[in-house]
């Protein structure tokens, strides 16, 4: 059938909409994406969907928008996907933010990581779930609860998303255990639950990259965080549970006024837990990158200059492991990122996380991820 007028100006319309909020640097070299794209990598960043974004932009900053869409060649959403977001009730889902986000990545042709599918930590599910009754079938009820919600959302976006962080945050960083929650007590343990949902998302999508998600890290006082992680991951290759990555969330802190000479202690430790991943099949990824500029100074150019020192030399290590492809960070700019509420400084200077500052200027950060995604052997 040939287009009508009405067709022809509808998609003329589409087509300017989309030139005039089309990023006008996507495609400049120096993006941290080009610069990942020269050494087989991808560079990303969560997108949070705001209310008053306007013309189909999900954020109410446009500005913001421009920079991730310029500088990435993926993105993942901040909340849009979890539970608590998406699943208003047993009964229903609610994908409006989610898809909202979804089309914007596509017109701006950026891919999109799926995050998460089961976040499995009782205080990050919804109050339904929490409290919810199984009734005289437990495993029954929750076997369908948890596989329908992992169906339906995988079956609604298909091919358009190929990496899923499956299960996040599944191990207790205090002594490595397994939590537990209503789901998994319902269906006889936390191992039956992790187990279920990678099979069923592999059922549901099978060309699609399954993934752990968790925040253990190199700093001090994470090895019971990471012997739990690498006792989940081996578990799960004894029991031929479908898990292709470990996604590291990358939440760095800062350990000294400097971070330098703590960085050169932490490498080793890090390298071992890494060595012993790979070892293991898993490929890697870069999922939450940001810095908690702790024990620095308040002044920002030594403070931004020690964060940028610390973020360096935790991705030259990281990145030397070729099975490591993506890097995305969680948020640009220091205006969107979640730190600032989540923990404040005690001298009440503004956190600095991210490579690029409140204004959407581009920090010392910014420029240690170039050098590194520049310097990482080529994949």
């Amino acid at each position: 059938m040939s287009p009508t007028r009405r067709d022809l100006l509808v998609a003329a319309t589409a087509v300017a909409a989309s030139a005039a909020t089309a990023p006008l640097a996507a495609a400049a070299p120096d993006s941290l994406q080009a610069i990942a794209a020269r050494r087989g990598l991808r560079f990303g960043s969560a997108v949070p969907w705001q209310a008053g974004g306007r013309n189909g932009v999900p954020l109410a900053d446009p500005a913001y928008a421009r920079l991730i869409a310029a500088q990435c060649g993926l993105i993942v959403a901040e909340n849009e996907m979890k539970w608590q977001h998406l699943r208003p009730s047993p009964t229903t889902f609610a994908f409006g933010h989610f898809d909202a986000i979804m089309a914007w990545a596509e017109r701006e042709h950026l891919a999109v990581r799926g995050h998460n599918l089961l976040w499995h930590q009782p205080k990050w599910l919804p109050r339904w779930l929490n409290d919810y009754d199984f009734g005289a079938q437990p495993h029954a009820a929750a076997e369908t609860l948890l596989t329908t919600h992992i169906r339906t959302v995988m079956n609604r976006y298909g091919r358009r998303i190929a990496s899923y962080d499956v299960v996040n945050e599944a191990v207790r960083p205090e002594d490595g255990t397994l939590y537990d929650t209503s789901l998994s007590k319902a269906l006889g343990g936390a191992e039956p639950t992790l187990d279920l949902a990678f099979h069923t998302a592999r059922a549901a999508a099978p060309d699609a990259q399954l993934v752990y998600n968790d925040y253990m890290s190199w700093e001090p006082g994470n090895a019971k965080h990471r012997a739990g992680v690498l006792r989940l991951l081996e578990g799960f290759r004894r029991r031929n549970v479908p898990v292709d990555a470990l996604g590291l969330q990358s939440h760095l802190v800062t350990q000294g006024p400097d971070g330098t000479a703590s960085a050169a202690q932490l490498q080793g430790e890090w390298r071992r837990f890494l060595d012993a991943v790979t070892a293991m099949g898993y490929g890697l990824l870069i999922t939450e990158l940001d810095v908690r500029d702790n024990h620095l100074p308040a002044a920002i150019a030594p403070r931004d200059r020690a964060v940028a020192d610390f973020t360096r030399a935790y991705l030259d290590v990281t990145l030397a492991y070729p099975k490591l492809r993506d890097v995305l960070c969680w948020g640009l700019s220091d205006a969107h990122s979640w730190i600032e509420g989540f923990e404040p400084r005690p001298d009440h200077a503004k956190r600095r996380p991210t490579p690029y500052d409140v204004a959407l200027r581009p920090k010392p950060m910014r420029a240690a991820i170039a050098a590194a995604l520049a310097a990482a052997p080529a994949r």
